[in-house]
């Protein structure tokens, strides 16, 4: 790990907390109703296609990241 890659792991840090006190916070509300995946059902209740685009989204991430990655085949401080 070098210096480059601390923002990112600040930024993963920092959503992580995030998350989770949102989520707990939401969870601790009598309804319930400020969860992430509530508020997912909400869009998706009244914008269908938001769903499906969170969809590609994630999935356009999964396959940037992980498809045909060989770390053997990457040279040495370059992934």
């Amino acid at each position: 790990m070098n210096l480059a890659d601390l923002p990112w792991l600040f930024g993963i840090a920092l959503a992580l907390v995030f998350f989770t006190y949102f989520e707990a916070r939401g969870l601790r509300h009598q309804t319930r109703q400020h969860t992430l995946s509530f508020i997912v059902y909400t869009i998706g209740s009244k914008w269908p296609l938001s769903i499906w685009l969170m969809g590609m989204f994630a999935g356009g991430l999964a396959v940037h990241f992980f498809w045909h990655w060989d770390p053997t085949c990457t040279p040495m401080g370059h992934g």
